[in-house]
């Protein structure tokens, strides 16, 4: 059976194209699948799990929208598919009660897997953005337990602000910043590949897929970067019993 690596889909209740080619990938092409492993944005935003008490009750729509991928994620799993989720850049707070309802559990990034018979260096990418500082910044304090905590403990309605306010922001520093700034910085890629000592190098968050060759500790590796998904097209990672990772562009019908 396949294994499947998707990233970068941001669901957001304002582009239910996404979402719903997404759940007919689910039904089509996920199904019977061994494994499915979702590499990080997959929300646009979250901001906590008690998100899915307001089911029904959230005008935004993102309450209705967590609950329903949930459900169909949770379906998938109990047919058999083993489902990991990783955080994002814009789903750091996703927790494991969410985790627990969708019948996944959260991988941490990186996380070194088997996959295919070879071990596989899987990470949602943006950490391997070193030259831009800004957002490095950034991250760190997002991934601060304490700084999260005092998050969470916010009402759920200035969580939302909060949420609208750094996505307005992150949209504002992206649209300054050169090209060069946000892609991976190479000696970053080569420094955590020979950390953990693997040759394949699987991750998303720039948008930018790809498959590079590379070299480390003198042996032929390559980085495989899967792409975001739009309305009509999305991108995955398929493993076969034994064989290659292949990346690919996916037709989403309607």
């Amino acid at each position: 059976m396949a294994t499947l690596l998707i990233s970068d889909l941001h669901l957001h209740p304002g582009t239910p194209e996404i979402t719903e080619g997404f759940l007919r990938w689910l039904e089509e092409r996920a199904c019977g699948c061994e494994a499915l492993y979702i590499l990080g944005d997959f929300f646009e935003a979250w901001i906590g799990d008690d998100l899915l008490d307001l089911a029904g009750q959230d005008p935004s729509g993102h309450a209705d929208l967590s609950a329903r991928v949930a459900v169909a994620l949770r379906r998938l799993a109990d047919d058999g598919t083993a489902l990991y989720l990783m955080h994002g850049n814009r789903d750091f707070l996703l927790g494991e009660r969410f985790a627990r309802e969708a019948g996944a559990t959260l991988l941490p990034d990186p996380s070194v897997v088997e996959l295919g018979g070879r071990p596989l260096l899987l990470m949602h990418g943006d950490s391997l953005c070193t030259r831009d500082t800004a957002y490095q910044a950034f991250r760190a304090q997002a991934r601060d337990p304490q700084w999260q905590a005092q998050v969470l403990a916010m009402p759920i309605v200035e969580r939302i602000a909060l949420a609208a306010k750094l996505r307005e922001q992150s949209g504002e520093a992206t649209s300054n910043k050169a090209e060069a700034i946000m892609d991976v910085t190479p000696d970053e890629v080569v420094r955590v590949m020979t950390e953990h000592g693997v040759s394949t190098l699987i991750h998303g968050h720039t948008h930018r897929p790809a498959v590079h060759e590379l070299e480390v500790d003198g042996r032929p590796a390559r980085r495989i970067v899967l792409g975001d998904w739009q309305p009509g097209q999305g991108w995955e990672v398929v493993i076969d019993d034994g064989g290659e990772p292949q990346l690919r562009d996916v037709t989403l019908g309607q």
